[in-house]
């Protein structure tokens, strides 16, 4: 699981994230949506330890990140809206090295299932150069995805994906929560958050603004017992948030 407690980041006198604490449960599926520049890639990048938070804990299965990452991150897999991979490595061969890297014994198998689940078994032997967007961030996932990660993040995981693609990512990414994975999904598409999330958070100004089940949320912002998740995100960020408070 996933615990956030007091997460903030300062870049000078520019608060990015403010006191920001929720958790992420095995099974459960969080959305992160808030307008541009709510702290949603900062609070990604934190929680992945890409970079550090000025103040505040994150743990990963029990391991806090900032002062015992290897075995944290050995449990995490992060997924950014940009795929990146080596230009010249074939797509098994990246399998192979993050097998190498992570530790994973008799990867054979579980890369050959990955493969076949995100569609990519006829391109074992392809270059990163031969393959279309929707191709290059499946590689991606199947590498992260190689050494089963307990705890997982997506930001835009459906970008570039043609409607089968889509399909299948999401029943993907159901299946590993119903499996106890704990997933965190960052997106500005909002059908998609409603279809596959349970629990949903809201930022606005590197504020928490909403935290809970769809129902819990609906039920703080929305007029209506039915209405979507874009009702309730417009309700809710129409309002005004209050200034993120500075450290002295």
């Amino acid at each position: 699981m996933t615990e956030v407690e007091a997460l903030t980041k300062l870049y000078g006198d520019f608060v990015a994230v403010s006191e920001l604490s929720f958790t992420v449960q095995p099974g459960e599926v969080l959305g992160l949506v808030g307008p541009n520049g709510a702290g949603k890639t900062t609070t990604l990048r934190c929680l992945s330890g890409i970079i550090p938070p000025t103040r505040g804990t994150i743990r990963i299965g029990g391991h806090d990140l900032g002062s015992d990452p290897i075995p944290a991150k050995r449990q995490l897999a992060f997924f950014p809206d940009e795929p990146r991979l080596f230009d010249y490595l074939t797509v098994w061969q990246h399998l192979t090295f993050v097998a190498r890297i992570y530790g994973v014994t008799d990867f054979a198998p579980t890369a050959t299932r990955l493969l076949e689940e995100l569609e990519l078994a006829d391109k074992r032997q392809a270059m990163p150069g031969e393959l279309s967007r929707g191709m290059k961030q499946k590689l991606a996932i199947a590498c992260g995805l190689l050494h089963a990660p307990d705890v997982i993040y997506f930001d835009e995981p459906l970008t570039g994906l043609d409607p089968h693609g889509i399909r299948r990512m999401k029943d993907s990414i159901l299946q590993r929560a119903r499996d106890g994975a704990a997933i965190l999904i960052s997106s500005h598409l909002l059908h998609l958050v409603e279809e596959i999330c349970s629990h949903i958070l809201i930022l606005k100004g590197g504020r928490k603004i909403a935290h809970g089940t769809l129902a819990e949320v609906r039920l703080q912002f929305a007029r209506l017992p039915d209405a979507s998740l874009e009702d309730i995100f417009f309700s809710a960020t129409s309002e005004p948030a209050a200034p993120p408070r500075l450290a002295p």
